[in-house]
């Protein structure tokens, strides 16, 4: 059997509790070693067996799982946050159904929730976001032309922007260019719940600046969006006085 684990934004304590006793006793670990805290192999037992998958290719992770399998030991698949985001794992779950191996998932915190609890943020205020954008900029991967930071920049949502702190004079261009204002609040997250993270609180137009300024060029967030400035939203009707829910009757 095969567990593939989120391990959270970075911080030890932020596995699910299935996680960690998935990774407790596993007999093999393989783990994203550039993105995933190893202090989460903490939780191993003493004669598991551990492997990073970034020396690796997707054939060498599913020779080892298959060799896992045919002594009769349990897998757990470590990725970093959460790994149905960014995480390629559906090309590893074709090649086990193809082996006939079963596999399950356990859900992770991705990067923007972590850097969410560092920032107090709240993606979905009324009155100025409902929705909150995941995505990423090109780079070795290709992203459709139909989901451009141009095409999702015109909502003016809360956005997310992942794989891109490398690319930040592109990215507040062209951010700008579909449609946030310049002074649009922003915000660089660096490895985010990481003993040694970091947040850089900015505006759109001011993103490369802030980067060089404090040498950020990989493992971080980039949020975008008004949210971020925790101010000129409307209050919930969920605690509204004058609103009816299932639990309690609106007042007179």
């Amino acid at each position: 059997m095969v567990h593939f684990v989120g391990a959270g934004s970075g911080a030890k304590d932020l596995i699910t509790v299935r996680g960690m006793k998935l990774l407790s006793e596993a007999d093999l670990i393989i783990y994203a070693g550039s993105l995933v805290n190893p202090e989460l192999l903490e939780y191993k037992k003493e004669n598991c067996k551990v492997l990073n998958s970034a020396y690796m290719t997707l054939e060498e992770i599913i020779d080892a799982v298959k060799k896992a399998e045919d002594e009769g030991r349990t897998t757990v698949r470590l990725h970093t946050g959460e790994p149905s985001i960014y995480g390629a794992i559906r090309e590893q779950m074709d090649e086990l159904d193809r082996l006939g191996v079963k596999y399950d998932s356990t859900p992770g915190v991705s990067a923007c929730f972590g850097a969410a609890s560092l920032l107090d943020l709240e993606y979905t205020l009324p009155g100025i976001s409902q929705s909150l954008i995941i995505t990423r900029m090109e780079g070795k991967t290709e992203v459709p032309d139909t989901e451009s930071i141009e095409s999702f920049a015109k909502h003016k949502a809360s956005m997310a922007v992942y794989l891109s702190s490398g690319m930040l004079e592109e990215l507040s261009q062209r951010l700008i260019a579909g449609g946030y204002d310049k002074d649009t609040p922003a915000a660089i997250v660096y490895k985010a719940t990481w003993p040694d993270e970091k947040a850089y609180v900015c505006t759109i137009e001011k993103l490369p600046e802030v980067a060089r300024e404090n040498n950020i060029t990989k493992t971080a967030v980039i949020l975008v969006g008004d949210v971020i400035a925790h101010s000129g939203y409307d209050k919930s009707k969920l605690y509204s006085a004058d609103f009816s829910t299932e639990f309690r009757k609106a007042e007179e």
